[in-house]
């Protein structure tokens, strides 16, 4: 026994150490794992900041791409000889054009009706005092054909006409039969002002 005395201060030296070291390394396990945890949420927050950077600089572009169209477009917002005859009057001008679209289509107008200033519409928000807008809703009969050259003749209209929905349905009886549900809306100036330059 008297040999082994003198490993006594080794073993405990040992001892002393391990548990020192089991005691450090259970304080310093939950720091690491808070540093681990900040470090991945970092990087993280870095994705979704350089995404968001991403989808900034998308919709600059898409503006800018707006902002040029509209600035460089043909179409013009239709401007009546004279207002005085009421609302109808303003837009009387684009229904006769849009018949007669229709008609030398070869389609048939099923059902027609129309809104006046629908509250939903930009021009109407913004712009009440200046621009007159009415909706029409459309039920017609044609082939695909003759549909698409109508949707062809209205995006060549030199006047603006915005196209809100184009519901399309085969007759039951005849599939190369359309019936279409079709939702424009046509804009006109409330009074014969000069157009900006």
């Amino acid at each position: 026994m008297d040999k082994y005395r003198r490993y006594y201060g080794i073993l405990i030296f040992v001892g002393i150490v391990l548990i020192s070291g089991l005691i450090a390394y259970n304080i310093a396990t939950p720091a690491i794992q808070k540093v681990t945890n900040i470090k991945s949420q970092l990087e993280q927050k870095g994705k979704e900041f350089n995404t968001k950077v991403e989808q900034k600089v998308n919709v600059e572009k898409r503006l800018a791409q707006m902002k040029y169209s509209i600035v460089n477009s043909q179409k013009k917002i239709y401007l009546p000889v004279d207002s005085d005859l009421g609302n109808d009057s303003l837009f009387f001008t684009l229904y006769n054009d849009l018949i007669e679209m229709v008609r030398s289509n070869s389609i048939k107008i099923k059902s027609m009706e129309y809104t006046y200033n629908p509250e939903n519409d930009a021009f109407v928000k913004f712009g009440q005092d200046v621009y007159f807008v009415c909706e029409i809703n459309m039920e017609l009969v044609s082939s695909y054909t003759n549909l698409g050259k109508l949707i062809q003749d209205i995006v060549q209209y030199p006047y603006y006409i915005k196209i809100n929905r184009i519901q399309v349905q085969p007759y039951e009886k005849d599939k190369k039969v359309l019936i279409s549900d079709v939702s424009l809306r046509l804009y006109a100036h409330t009074a014969p002002v000069e157009p900006m330059q």
